[in-house]
């Protein structure tokens, strides 16, 4: 048997033998880790398209679906609402001036019909298309072409401003507890969602509404995007109207400190 220092044989020396290389191992790990989070991946979406999960779409048509329920439930606490107020007027004990008085105060809260010449405004988006019509302008971003929420509290404002008697936003009611907030591109209002063209109807003296409107530094701002991108914006007189009462919850709702 040879005892050359080149036999692999059991006499060879430790330094001639292979050598443990951390970086061989590190690389098999970053494999796996691949391979691990590629299963992951495949597993979750399963073979599906994620941007277009069902998932998603279940949660739309969840939203949908209670914003419908929502309104049922308004539209059956009114009904209920004018059972108890035609019982309560056969015989409450109360005065002619108490009555009157109870009265004004619903009117005051919204909570009752209110008819009176009115003032509407109509906005929209501007076409998902639209460029700059005005020289000097930017090309616009997305977010210049769909209405937010500062833009429908501007009009709300602006309507109080001029002197409003009551306010109508889409087939709402508005009270002293409303608020008019968005999400994404669609407005939220007392538990229900609406997606523009957003309608708000006014009561109240037509050439006050309007010029509150027109001087409103809000909606003058708004008005630009109108002009440069194609927002949509529309003012009409409607002549006598009727606004429906706030049918929903009066009840205050507010948080408490843990003991």
């Amino acid at each position: 048997m040879s005892n050359s220092a080149d036999s692999p044989g059991t006499g060879s020396s430790p330094a001639r033998r292979r050598r443990f290389r951390p970086v061989r191992v590190l690389t098999a790990a970053v494999f796996a880790l691949a391979g691990l989070i590629f299963f992951t991946s495949f597993d979750t979406a399963k073979g599906t398209n994620i941007r277009t999960d069902a998932s998603l779409l279940k949660l739309s048509d969840l939203i949908q679906e209670r914003s419908r329920k929502n309104g049922e439930l308004d539209e059956s606490n009114a009904a209920l609402r004018d059972d108890i107020e035609s019982l309560a007027e056969r015989d409450d004990g109360s005065t002619k001036a108490e009555d009157d008085k109870l009265a004004e105060l619903e009117e005051r809260t919204g909570t009752q019909e209110l008819k009176g010449e009115a003032v509407s405004v109509t906005l929209d988006d501007a076409p998902p298309d639209a460029t700059a019509k005005l020289p000097g302008y930017p090309e616009p971003q997305p977010d210049y072409l769909v209405i937010h929420q500062q833009d429908l509290q501007a009009v709300v404002n602006a309507l109080w401003q001029g002197g409003a008697e009551g306010i109508k936003v889409m087939d709402q009611r508005l009270i002293s507890t409303s608020a008019v907030r968005c999400v994404g591109n669609t407005l939220i209002l007392q538990g229900r969602v609406y997606s523009p063209p957003y309608r708000i109807q006014a009561v109240g003296d037509p050439k006050r509404l309007k010029k509150a409107l027109a001087e409103s530094p809000a909606i003058q701002n708004y008005m630009v995007y109108v002009n440069v991108y194609g927002l949509g914006w529309k003012v009409e007189e409607e002549g006598t109207v009727t606004l429906p009462g706030y049918s929903g919850a009066v009840d205050l709702h507010y948080a408490q400190p843990v003991e």
